[in-house]
């Protein structure tokens, strides 16, 4: 199942990782790796691994840069993303950057002797002797090479004022001249980030224990209160990073053990803010591509803080099937469903499958256990990768025992598994710390929300489909601990060889990390507020940026229309841009929302400290009330927030809507239907 490269020494002992699992879960293990092998040997063809040749750590810290969106780093292009991303960062988030680059340049100066640029050209270090960090597992910065002093363009989060938190990073006032223009900044630089707080520092932001600080972390996540144990708050609001850094360094990180009862695995609740919570999905694509970046930077940054590595071995690389069914990439899948329904984002065959276990098979007691019957199997398999596409396949003779192994063999086929399997030995580690299951569940939180679209999506559309089935247990026998025990193989996989034991303890983590997706299915998928934040500081960044760099072309326009405002035949035209006309038609707190699709399509709506997003909605509904059809068209609609500092956001209901303006003031407010799976 697992990867023997990606495997270290057992994180704990046979005893307790035998003791911490069920022994008829152990058996539903066995049997299901007998059954995949079985399967293979069966005439399945099994993708052969591709060549892994050997990598240093160079290479694979420069393929980190990459995938969390700082190839510029690597490349030396003058990228607005990538600078943008990089002003974003907390304080922990930086370190671990700086931590990656600098193992990246050390390693080509190495092998290539020449000239790479230092870690502090990215982070301008000041001239001054480097000195104690908040974050004890962050590299020293290397001393002996001249330091060079840069100008400071963008403030990291990491070097906020007094005043700020980790999630409200702004934009460095330092480097603002008399008139209030940005320098701009020398074209052979990257992101030029003021150096992280030489003194050793709060999370929060604050230099002193005792100062005050707005939004400051409290001791209310982490750190041991007096509330039941049935139930505990879960913040969003706060860098987990920057949670667990201030909570190590206290010693007041709750511990657990990992048990079979269901029970013992913590009920969050997840107090809405003023802005309500987002889904993945809510998101714009562009902004949650965003959200990958950082959500794998502070993926690495929490390990980072436990001096755990999230090892990112060189991953297999198996060529996937171009066509069909079986073998077939995720993306390439949807790229064909997409052709019948363009808002599709879960494999349609897949959602077959679901429905066909759905219809009959809930309450068959055994049913991811069992095997079915081999010839159908296979006649189902050749038949799908041959008509499906076509819409020839006939859907009606399949049983669902049938349907469940094939659901099964889907995932186990896919030339890369759904999850990252190279992150399970962090999570060993993790574990075996005994941390509390709120740092486990932070953890998974971030790896969900560091994966693609495809990934992520059907990962969502899954475990709803598992917990219908658990809905069942009772007649159907599958608990949450049998389902986890069984899909791990499937879920979780390499194609490499290696010993029963090894197996045994990674199959074990990774069932420990789809029971934690099933118990905390309704809020794994929405987005943390902190990097959403950063993502809008992202976006007020990178339009920033753009000002301070315009090309020859858009000083020529600008000055252009400079020159045609003075004419009053221009003047008119020039005064109805959408920006001026938001600036003069519509006072301070008042909004305008539009609603292409109803009969009454513009609103102005006053704004007060309790106006939601689902009071607006009301007033449209209201507004529209002549006919039923229009009714049941607002019930499907749902208030937008639409450019500014975000690409496209979906507004949760209860959102208060002042609150959004205040923070996003350019946007524009739309009502339309919220995109369905």
């Amino acid at each position: 199942m697992l990867s023997n490269e990606s495997l270290h020494p057992p994180a704990f002992s046979r005893s307790n990782s035998e003791a911490s699992v069920d022994s008829a879960s152990m058996e539903d293990f066995w049997r299901e790796i007998e059954s995949i092998k079985e399967s293979s040997m069966g005439g399945q063809e099994e993708p052969p691994p591709a060549e892994v040749t050997p990598v240093d750590e160079g290479e694979l810290e420069a393929e980190w840069l990459q995938d969390v969106g700082l190839s510029t780093l690597i490349s030396g292009d003058e990228e607005e993303d990538g600078k943008a991303l990089l002003s974003t960062l907390t304080r922990t988030q930086a370190a671990a950057v700086k931590k990656r680059y600098n193992t990246y340049t050390q390693t080509m100066r190495k092998r290539n002797k020449q000239s790479v640029r230092d870690v502090r050209d990215i982070f301008g270090v000041s001239e001054s002797p480097p000195r104690e960090t908040c974050d004890n597992h962050t590299n020293q910065l290397d001393g002996t090479q001249e330091e060079r002093e840069l100008p400071r363009v963008i403030k990291t989060s990491g070097s906020m004022p007094d005043d700020a938190s980790p999630s409200s990073t702004t934009l460095s006032d330092a480097s603002q001249d008399k008139e209030g223009s940005f320098a701009v900044p020398r074209s052979d630089s990257v992101a030029l980030l003021e150096t992280i707080p030489d003194l050793p520092v709060h999370s929060n932001g604050s230099p002193e224990p005792g100062q005050p600080v707005q939004n400051a972390m409290n001791d209310d996540d982490y750190l041991v209160k007096n509330i039941p144990p049935e139930a505990e708050e879960l913040s969003f609001e706060v860098s987990y990073s920057e949670m667990v850094t201030e909570a190590l360094k206290r010693k007041k990180l709750k511990k657990t053990e990992i048990k079979k009862e269901d029970y013992v695995l913590t009920k969050f609740i997840v107090q809405k803010t003023r802005f309500g919570l987002t889904e993945a999905g809510d998101l714009s694509a562009e902004d949650m591509k965003k959200i990958r970046h950082l959500s794998l930077i502070e993926l690495t940054a929490f390990f980072d803080a436990f001096g755990i590595q999230l090892k990112r071995n060189k991953t297999e690389k198996v060529k996937g099937r171009d066509n069909g069914i079986f073998g077939v990439p995720l993306a390439v899948l949807l790229d064909s469903d997409r052709k019948k329904d363009p808002g599709v984002k879960v494999p349609l065959v897949l959602q077959k499958f679901f429905e066909k276990v759905e219809e009959s098979g809930l309450e068959s007691e055994g049913i991811f256990r069992l095997s079915g019957c081999t010839a159908k199997v296979k006649q189902y398999r050749e038949e799908l990768d041959a008509k499906f596409n076509a819409d020839k396949f006939k859907w009606d003779k399949m049983c669902h025992r049938e349907a469940a192994v094939m659901l099964k063999a889907f995932f186990r086929e896919l030339p890369t598994s759904l999850f990252p399997v190279e992150y399970i030995p962090a999570f060993i580690s993790l574990m075996e710390r005994g941390t509390h299951v709120k740092v486990q569940f932070q953890a998974l939180h971030l790896m969900v929300m560091a994966l693609p679209d495809a990934n992520r999506d059907t990962a969502q559309a899954l475990m709803t489909f598992f917990n219908k089935v658990i809905a069942n247990e009772s007649k159907n026998r599958m608990s949450m601990w049998n389902i986890s025990t069984v899909m791990a193989p499937n879920l979780f996989f390499s194609r490499s060889k290696h010993s029963d034991y090894e197996e045994l303890l990674l199959a074990n983590t990774a069932a420990h990390i789809i029971r934690l997706m099933l118990k905390y299915q309704k809020i794994l998928w929405k987005v943390p507020s902190f990097l959403i934040t950063q993502v809008r500081r992202m976006n007020e960044a990178t339009m920033l940026l753009k000002k301070q760099l315009p090309s020859v072309r858009k000083l020529l326009r600008r000055k252009t229309l400079e020159r045609e405002t003075t004419s009053p035949k221009t003047s008119k035209v020039l005064q109805k841009s959408p920006s001026a006309r938001r600036m003069s038609d519509v006072p301070e707190g008042v909004i305008r929302v539009h609603a292409p699709l109803l009969s009454k399509v513009s609103m102005a709506i006053q704004l007060n400290n309790q106006t939601k997003a689902k009071d607006i909605l009301a007033k449209f509904q209201y507004e529209n009330s002549h006919g039923s059809s229009e009714c049941i068209k607002i019930q499907n609609q749902r208030l937008y927030e639409i450019g500014g500092n975000i690409g496209e956001h979906c507004l949760d209901p209860d959102a208060y809507i002042l609150d959004v303006y205040h923070i996003n003031p350019q946007a524009e407010w739309v009502i339309k239907p919220q995109q369905s799976s």
